[in-house]
């Protein structure tokens, strides 16, 4: 089994600048993709962008200059830096986790942009 947990949630103004962290614990597959999805109220969850263990990346084309994503194998931990934030990032952003015989989630962080 595998438990993401993430972090670096919060309130923030308009323009301004997030970094959120998940990390991984458990049996994880060395080839693995870890993922940042996130859902606004009444909205469906939608994907910001994942990257795979080999640094592959891949984003939201609305999102694309605006977030980052990264990671560090050696602590299984995945990384969304988010610049120029607006307030309809607002949303629960979850991390994923897939790889062989897993499809985890975390339990979500608050982001709040709003002046």
């Amino acid at each position: 089994q595998v438990q993401l947990v993430e972090s670096g949630g919060g309130l923030v103004q308009p323009g301004g600048s997030l970094r959120l962290s998940c990390a991984a614990s458990g049996v994880i597959s060395s080839f693995n993709v870890m993922g940042w999805y996130r859902q606004a109220p009444g909205k469906q969850r939608e994907l910001v962008g994942s990257i795979t263990s080999t640094g592959r990346t891949n984003y939201a084309n609305p999102l694309k200059g605006r977030f980052t994503i990264s990671r560090d194998n050696a602590k299984n931990t995945v990384y969304l830096q988010m610049d120029s934030l607006k307030p309809e990032d607002t949303a629960v952003y979850y991390c994923n986790l897939a790889g062989v015989g897993t499809n985890s989630w975390g339990q979500g962080t608050q982001v709040t942009v709003s002046s």
